[in-house]
């Protein structure tokens, strides 16, 4: 994985956005232009205009959930580091066209298209990136649209040439068989299935959550052979029992998800609804279903934003263990 991809750092806690290089691009002391922004939560969202001028004194560190284009003119030579986080439904992909790219590379200009999100030096999916998701441009435009493989993707850019810039078209697209689902900002209700196949899906809320789940199947309703299904009820452990086939529920501190904590893990099959809600106070809360591919398995999720009233009582609270 090449050193562009890490490039935004978002001080989260603190009264500021920073943009900055990791080591092994040669960029230092990077100032952002989005110094008004305090908290991920209070990132501007565009409006639903068509046609968009992205303001680098505003918009550095932006989140959309809309389609339609986006123009972008560096206002001067300075060197910031920016990004356009997009998302969209879960049941869909986000399509990127470049209509236009004048970024020189001589100067140290730079585009990449992510397939993802990268936050903190953490990206997300985690457990199924290669560097195919990562495209680099600079002085001509990608010559093909850039679909992603999930509801999520980013534009990362550092343009340091006055007047140049880019524009990009934004559509979303239908995802008939999703497996990595993000939600921002949102609350609802989603089934997660693994369609068989052999690999981890994983549904994130970047918020701290309440997570009920309404309907489990997971490590009963084999590929073949079995006609037959009885209940098994939730059986809850499932990694310590030996069980390949479960679902992890917890939270995360960051995007990685395969550094989450884990309040249970769960398999069995049960279509009872009546189940003691989990409450999960960490910046990211995580679902992540793990599958052998032997079983057809799916999990039926409501969340809901956690209320600061029920924090104390969470299920879990990640970082406890880091004091």
């Amino acid at each position: 994985m090449r050193a562009f991809l890490y490039i935004v750092v978002v001080a989260l806690a603190s009264d500021a956005v920073r943009c900055l290089y990791l080591p092994g691009a040669e960029f230092g002391g990077l100032r952002s232009s989005a110094s008004s922004l305090s908290r991920f939560a209070r990132v501007r969202r565009l409006p639903r205009p068509s046609h968009r001028v992205i303001d680098p004194n505003e918009d550095c560190f932006l989140v959309t959930s809309d389609e339609g284009e986006l123009f972008f003119k560096s206002p001067s030579d300075e060197p910031s580091v920016c990004g356009i986080y997009m998302i969209a439904e879960p049941d869909k992909k986000i399509e990127v066209v470049f209509n236009y790219l004048d970024v020189p590379c001589d100067n140290g200009g730079l585009v990449a298209w992510i397939d993802g999100w990268e936050l903190n030096g953490q990206v997300w999916p985690a457990d199924s990136w290669d560097d195919d998701r990562l495209v680099e441009s600079c002085d001509k435009r990608p010559n093909r649209k850039l679909v992603s493989r999930q509801n999520a993707a980013l534009i990362q850019y550092r343009v340091p040439a006055q007047g140049k810039g880019f524009a990009v078209t934004i559509r979303h697209v239908r995802n008939a068989r999703p497996c990595n689902v993000m939600l921002f900002g949102t609350e609802g209700v989603f089934t997660l299935r693994n369609h068989g196949e052999t690999g981890n899906c994983t549904l994130i809320t970047v918020s701290p959550s309440t997570v009920q789940v309404l309907d489990l199947n997971v490590g009963q309703t084999a590929k073949k052979g079995r006609l037959l299904e009885l209940e098994t009820g939730t059986i809850h452990h499932c990694t310590k029992r030996g069980l390949p086939d479960h679902v992890d529920i917890g939270g995360a501190s960051g995007l990685d998800h395969t550094k989450m904590e884990v309040f249970d893990s769960l398999c069995g099959l049960d279509s009872n609804e009546a189940r003691r809600a989990s409450l999960i106070a960490c910046e990211d809360t995580v679902a992540r279903l793990v599958s052998s591919g032997k079983y057809h398995n799916s999990i039926t999720l409501a969340f809901t934003p956690l209320s600061l009233d029920d924090i104390e009582h969470a299920d879990l609270i990640c970082g406890l263990n880091d004091l």
